[in-house]
C-alpha cells in the first residue's frame, strides 16, 4: 500500500531532492499535495509532472497567477491555504521543508490532525519545541527528523535502551569561514558566505552554517527531539561532513553514522521509515577518503552558537526571540544592509532587550516572534548607519 505524501516547500533544496526520492519509490510514495512560497511556475511544473491536483502558495499574488495559468486542479492561497492542503487532503505523511518560523503553522496543523511529520523545518522545534512535542504526544503522530545530523541520531539512538546514552555529538562542517579570526570576518562578502564547502543548500541555511547558528538551532532541536539535557549535547567540527553525528554510551563506546553528504539519504529514511530504500549513492570508500578530522568549534569568534545554546537553556520565549532576530539579521546581511559580524550583534541585542517569558500557547509564540522582529529590525537600522 502506498503512503500518501504532501511536500511543503517543494521548490526549495530539500523539496526538489524529496521529489527525486518520490520518483524512485516505485509507487510506494504517492504525492497528493505540493506547496511553495512564491515560485508558481516551478510548482505547476512539479504538480503536472507528478499528477498532483492540489497545490498551495504562501504568496497570495503568486497563487492568483497560478490559478489563472492552471485549471487542472485546486490552488490554495496564504497560510490558511497551507493548512487546508495538509488537513483536507487525506494524507498519511507531511514533509515540512518550509524555511524559517513560517513552518511552525504547518507543523501544528499536521500534528494536530495526527498525521506523521517528516521535519526539515528545524525552526518548528526551536520556536515551539515543548508545545509541538505535547501536540504530537496527544495525537500519537510521529516526528521523523530530516536534518542529516538528527536523522543520524535517530538511527543511532533507535537501538539503545533508555538510560544508556551519555552524550549526543552533533557534527558541523565549520562552514566557509572555519579558522577565520574576527578581523578576517569583518569584511567577508555575501558571495563568500554563500560558498559552502560541502553542502548545497538554500541561502538562509547556508548563511546560518557560515555563522554556526545552524548548529545552535540543531542543538535546541536535538534537545526537543530526543529529550536530552543541553549539557549532554555537544558540537564537534568535522570539515569532511562524512560523520553526521555520534552518540557516546555509558560503557565507553561511541557509535557514529557515516556517509557521503547527500540529503536524499535522510529524506528517504524519513519518508520510508521504518523501511529502508535504495538511494543512488556510491558506497563509502574509506581508503579514498584517507583521513577524517575533528576539532572544537570556535565559539568566541562564531558567537551565534553560544547565543543559541544560552537561549535554549533559558527556554520559554528565548529560542523564539533568537530565531526571529536571526531571520531578520540574515535577511539584512543578504540584502547588503548588515555586515557579517552584525548578525550575532543583532541577535545578542535583541535577546538582551526581550527577556524570556513563559510560553502558554502558540499565540504567545506568535506575539514573541513579532516583537522580536520589530526589535531586531530597529537594531539593524541602528547598526547600518
Amino acid at each position: 500500500m502506498s503512503r500518501r505524501l504532501v511536500i511543503l516547500g517543494s521548490t526549495g533544496s530539500i523539496g526538489t531532492q524529496a521529489l527525486d526520492v518520490v520518483a524512485r519509490s516505485g509507487g510506494e510514495l504517492e504525492l497528493v499535495g505540493l506547496s511553495a512560497g512564491s515560485d508558481w511556475p516551478l510548482l505547476l511544473e512539479q504538480a503536472q509532472r507528478f499528477g498532483v491536483s492540489r497545490i498551495a502558495l504562501a504568496d497570495r499574488d503568486a497563487a492568483a497567477r497560478a490559478a489563472e495559468a492552471w485549471t487542472d486542479g485546486t490552488v490554495l492561497a496564504g497560510p490558511d491555504g497551507l493548512v487546508e492542503l495538509v488537513t483536507g487532503g487525506d494524507c498519511d505523511l507531511v514533509l515540512n521543508a518550509i524555511v524559517g518560523a513560517a513552518g511552525l503553522l504547518a507543523t501544528v496543523a499536521t500534528l494536530g490532525e495526527g498525521i506523521d511529520l517528516a521535519l526539515a523545518n528545524k525552526e518548528s522545534l526551536v520556536v515551539g519545541g515543548e508545545l509541538v512535542n505535547q501536540l504530537a504526544e496527544a495525537t500519537g503522530a510521529q516526528i521523523l527528523p530530516v536534518d542529516s545530523e538528527h536523522s543520524a541520531l535517530h538511527q543511532l539512538i533507535a537501538g539503545e535502551r533508555a538510560g544508556t546514552i551519555d552524550r549526543l555529538l552533533v557534527t558541523a562542517s565549520g562552514g566557509p569561514f572555519r579558522g577565520y579570526t574576527p578581523a578576517q570576518l569583518r569584511d567577508v562578502t555575501v558571495e563568500q558566505a554563500l560558498a559552502h564547502p560541502t553542502w548545497s543548500m538554500g541561502g538562509k541555511i547556508t548563511i546560518d552554517s557560515a555563522t554556526l547558528m545552524n548548529k545552535g538551532l540543531e542543538v535546541i532541536e536535538a534537545h526537543h527531539l530526543f529529550g536530552t539535557p543541553y549539557d549532554q549535547i555537544e558540537v564537534v567540527v568535522h570539515p569532511q561532513s562524512i560523520v553526521h553525528s555520534l552518540i557516546q554510551l555509558c560503557d565507553g563506546a561511541t557509535l557514529a553514522h557515516l556517509g557521503y553528504p547527500d540529503m536524499r539519504v535522510p529524506i528517504a529514511y524519513a519518508l520510508h521509515y521504518p523501511n529502508r530504500t535504495e538511494v543512488p549513492l556510491p558506497a563509502l570508500d574509506l581508503p579514498a577518503l584517507g583521513a577524517l578530522t575533528f576539532e572544537a568549534p570556535d565559539a568566541e569568534t562564531f558567537r551565534c552558537l553560544a547565543l543559541a545554546r544560552a537561549a535554549g537553556i533559558a527556554g520559554g520565549t528565548a529560542p523564539c526571540t533568537l530565531n526571529a532576530a536571526n531571520e531578520v539579521a540574515v535577511h539584512a546581511f543578504l540584502s547588503g544592509r548588515l555586515a557579517f559580524l552584525g548578525i550575532a550583534e543583532v541577535i545578542e541585542r535583541t535577546l538582551s532587550r526581550l527577556p524570556s517569558a513563559a510560553v502558554h500557547s502558540f499565540e504567545s509564540l506568535t506575539e514573541a516572534d513579532a516583537q522580536a522582529r520589530r526589535v531586531a529590525s530597529e537594531v539593524v537600522e541602528r547598526l547600518s548607519h
